[in-house]
């Protein structure tokens, strides 16, 4: 039997109101359910605000240092799981364990990072223009800050968003992503256990037009960071400008390489095939397209082929890798395709 999981609003783990659920598949196996998770309307987003707002105003009022104390803890206790997180990110995710593995410590660095700069809160001063006065800045957290991550590195992204929201003394109500949600539940349970109070973070589960758009129009969230595509981005933008609230997007790239007539031919195919084609494209910054000089366009696109053609799929395919090269313009090709250089 799958496992079943449970919301996390101010302090305990709460099934969705309205009893829905929704499950996780495992990708690798169409056919096999991880979990089951609850799927979360506008009231269980609600009660998510309303316990962070409660909590902010305790947590707002904690010293940074303090506040960074307990990003330091959570970052040594993800490093002593850091297996057994990417083999749980690996089933949901799809991506190798040893792909998850980077995943992980990229949250184990932004958690150390995080946490010194709790000690590096500074302000600012500087002169005033007018006779007998002291100008300086000091700096105040927004309040409740709406998370909302990404499937393809949901430990990175999620520990990205939420160490420097926490660190900065806001209190937080994190959306995970359907596609991988358990990730977010082991990361809540680290939080927990790291000594974060109960509601200065919150999780729920759900659909992006349901649980999403209730977190973006809330009238008491200050602020979505948000990491996934264009389309939703402009949603959202919508959603919170409509009401002036802060917004960080972090949407979709187009990425291209440059390969000019002096450059290492071998280096840039192997930094090509890399960027194209690990953890299979699925990244903001992947390269989607290569420009290159058309002095060294048949050597580097010689080079580039001899190299996609020794890829396998999965660890245990035994066929070379369908490509799916772009030079040019936006299209993308069923089979291995190279445009000829512009004249």
């Amino acid at each position: 039997m799958p496992e079943v999981f449970k919301n996390y609003i101010d302090g305990r783990w709460v099934d969705a109101a309205a009893g829905q659920t929704f499950e996780n598949v495992d990708p690798c196996d169409s056919g096999k359910v991880i979990g089951v998770f609850p799927r979360s309307q506008s009231e269980d987003v609600a009660a998510a605000v309303s316990a962070a707002s409660v909590a902010f105003d305790d947590w707002r009022k904690v010293p940074a240092p303090e506040r960074g104390e307990i990003l330091y803890e959570a970052g040594r206790i993800m490093k002593s799981r850091k297996k057994e997180l990417a083999e749980a990110l690996s089933l949901e995710n799809g991506k190798t364990v040893n792909g998850a593995m980077g995943d992980v410590q990229s949250g184990i660095d932004m958690a150390f990072f995080a946490g010194g700069e709790g000690r590096r809160f500074y302000g600012r001063t500087s002169h005033s223009g007018l006779r007998k006065r002291f100008a300086m800045t000091k700096r105040y957290p927004i309040g409740v800050v709406g998370i909302i991550t990404s499937w393809n590195f949901p430990m990175a992204i999620t520990c990205w968003k939420t160490f420097p929201a926490l660190l900065c003394g806001n209190a937080v109500v994190l959306k995970s992503e359907e596609n991988t949600p358990e990730t977010t539940v082991h990361f809540t349970k680290i939080m927990e256990e790291a000594g974060l109070p109960k509601g200065v973070l919150n999780l729920v589960h759900g659909l992006g037009p349901e649980a999403g758009k209730a977190l973006t129009t809330h009238p008491d969230v200050g602020m979505i960071s948000f990491t996934g595509s264009s389309s939703v981005g402009k949603i959202i933008g919508k959603n919170c400008a409509a009401r002036l609230a802060k917004i960080s997007l972090e949407l979709g790239g187009k990425n291209a390489v440059l390969v000019m007539d002096d450059a290492d031919l071998d280096l840039a195919a192997d930094g090509v095939v890399c960027g194209a084609f690990s953890i299979s494209g699925q990244r903001c910054t992947a390269t989607s397209r290569v420009i290159v000089h058309k002095d060294v366009y048949d050597a580097f696109v010689e080079k580039l082929l001899a190299k996609t053609k020794k890829l396998l799929v999965g660890q245990k395919g035994k066929e070379p890798l369908g490509l799916i090269v772009i030079f040019g313009p936006d299209t993308f090709f069923a089979e291995p395709t190279i445009l000829p250089p512009v004249q």
